[in-house]
């Protein structure tokens, strides 16, 4: 019985559709983590019509790298992140994390 999975073949897709390997996301991921390129490829990539898989992963990436900034913002407006900071510069760290 033959399977009609057989025929298809994911690299005979046209461009836009063409599978993106393991090493493509990782690669795709090191450039993405560089401060100012990266982020200009990110954007680039998330409006492109090139190629729809790599365009979705900078997508995911971009709105990532928003929750976090917006995450960062409302950590440093309640005041969490400078109490954290300077408790840690000043080595006045909270002795029950550490005692075991």
């Amino acid at each position: 019985m033959a399977s009609h999975f057989s025929e298809f073949d994911p690299y005979d897709l046209p461009p836009e559709f063409k599978p993106i390997g393991a090493w493509g996301y990782v690669g795709l991921s090191i450039l993405f983590s560089l401060p100012l390129i990266g982020l200009i490829f990110v954007i680039v990539y998330s409006f492109s019509d090139a190629n729809i898989n790599r365009r979705n992963y900078a997508r995911s990436f971009l709105i990532f790298f928003i929750i976090t900034i917006i995450l960062v913002v409302v950590l440093a407006l309640t005041g969490v992140m400078s109490a954290a900071i300077s408790s840690v510069s000043s080595g006045n760290l909270p002795t029950g994390f550490m005692s075991a």
